[in-house]
């Protein structure tokens, strides 16, 4: 039996976000470990010329010496490892699960018409166009005399960060608008690395060719580009998980709490970062990191921003929903998902525990239901994912309604969801 292409097109998803996990993995640890690596440099008296500090480390039953050269050896070495496909391959790989999840899936992921009823082609273009010009807007601040006062910079950059949250909120899901903070910022991180860093060491590595001496403001505009990526490297984490709690994404603060999460990156990369550079453990920001987190979970108790439900209820069914509206069986099949799922997949869950809808995906309307049949089709049709446990009762009989129900309009004409 040849696969549908509903059930293709979630392995697709599952493979790109498969990807994007490696390969995050892959640039995290290199990030951190010559972070750590960098401020860990000791000076000794018999270092080369040129070389700012060295590092004896063991792993893996070997010594390593390693000797940094804060501009450049006096020639080109023979064998030189660049760490650059780490960050590309995680940002393309990002980008490509963006696509496949919140523009394809816009209708249900990233529009929410309540604060902003776009067309999907309008919600693409704000979704890809806001991280260009995000980027633009921080490498003309880099750029400019601000470069010189880091710390000046820093705070404007958190400003920034602040700003598009609450904006992305304006416009996007809950869901969508953390995760667009999050991918707004790994556009930094990478462009950073591709734009910046990258460019500059070339330029190092062709003076040293040409046995000219290298400027080291190359190296000093690296440094600081590379210093923004270490601190934002936590909070992007969060936020490309978010999507998972709702307690985090589906807050009318979610924004604030977004916020609150680039503190807590800035006070947990101080502490290691201190501390690789021995010079001390500074155990107050670990108390400054449970107090943000305790603000985080006070905010998320003040609950959902309700008052664009019933706006969203109102709004019409795409042509797209309105075949799935239109099916043979489907009020049978919104008689099951009511009677299952709706006391946690509600605007209000009455499942004890349950505070916001799982995912933020709404199953107590037919219209609900329509938006959503793709996922009731691959979570409690195909498969028994939903309801969790079964701890509804769900009937195989009910589960083989919705394949029937799914696959008479069929993923082909699903264009729109």
């Amino acid at each position: 039996m040849i696969p549908d292409t509903v059930i293709l097109w979630e392995w697709l998803a599952f493979a790109v976000r498969w990807t994007h996990v490696i390969t995050a993995i892959a640039w995290i640890g290199s990030s951190f470990y010559f972070i750590a690596l960098d401020l860990g440099l000791q000076k000794a008296a018999h270092l080369p010329k040129g070389a700012h500090g060295e590092e004896w480390q063991v792993h893996g039953g070997g010594f390593y010496h390693i000797q940094k050269y804060l501009v450049a050896p006096e020639r080109m070495p023979e064998h030189l490892t660049w760490f650059k496909w780490e960050s590309y391959s995680t940002w393309l790989s990002g980008a490509a699960l963006l696509m496949v999840t919140y523009w394809a899936g816009a209708n249900l992921f990233l529009i929410d018409p309540a604060k902003a009823d776009l067309a999907i082609w309008q919600a693409i273009i704000v979704s890809g166009g806001s991280l260009a010009i995000g980027w633009l807007i921080y490498d003309g601040l880099c750029k400019s005399p601000l470069g010189n006062r880091p710390t000046v910079l820093t705070l404007l950059l958190f400003m920034a960060l602040v700003v598009m949250g609450w904006g992305y909120d304006q416009v996007f899901t809950g869901r969508a608008a953390l995760l667009h903070l999050g991918a707004f910022t790994a556009t930094i991180m990478t462009a950073n690395v591709f734009l910046i860093i990258m460019p500059n060491q070339r330029v190092v590595v062709a003076d040293l060719k040409a046995g000219r001496a290298p400027d080291p403001k190359y190296g000093k505009i690296a440094k600081l580009r590379s210093t923004h990526n270490n601190y934002l490297t936590l909070p992007v984490v969060f936020l490309m998980l978010s999507n998972h709690y709702p307690l985090a994404f589906a807050s009318q603060w979610n924004w604030l709490i977004a916020a609150l999460i680039f503190l807590m990156g800035v006070t947990i990369r101080h502490f290691f970062n201190t501390m690789h550079a021995r010079k001390g453990q500074l155990w107050w920001t670990w108390a400054v990191t449970v107090l943000l987190f305790i603000g985080i979970m006070w905010l998320s108790a003040l609950g959902l921003n309700r008052d664009s439900y019933d706006q969203a209820m109102a709004r019409p069914l795409t042509p797209s929903e309105a075949r799935f509206a239109e099916a043979k069986g489907f009020d049978e099949v919104s008689r099951t998902v009511i009677g299952r799922c709706s006391m946690c997949h509600a605007r209000e869950p009455v499942w004890d525990g349950i505070h916001h809808a799982p995912k933020g995906v709404l199953l107590e309307t037919p219209s609900d239901i329509a938006r959503a049949a793709r996922e009731i089709y691959v979570q409690a049709g195909l498969t028994d994912a939903m309801p969790p446990a079964n701890i509804t009762g769900m009937e195989d009989g009910e589960r083989d309604q919705i394949l029937r129900w799914f696959r008479q309009v069929g993923a082909w004409g699903m264009a729109g969801l």
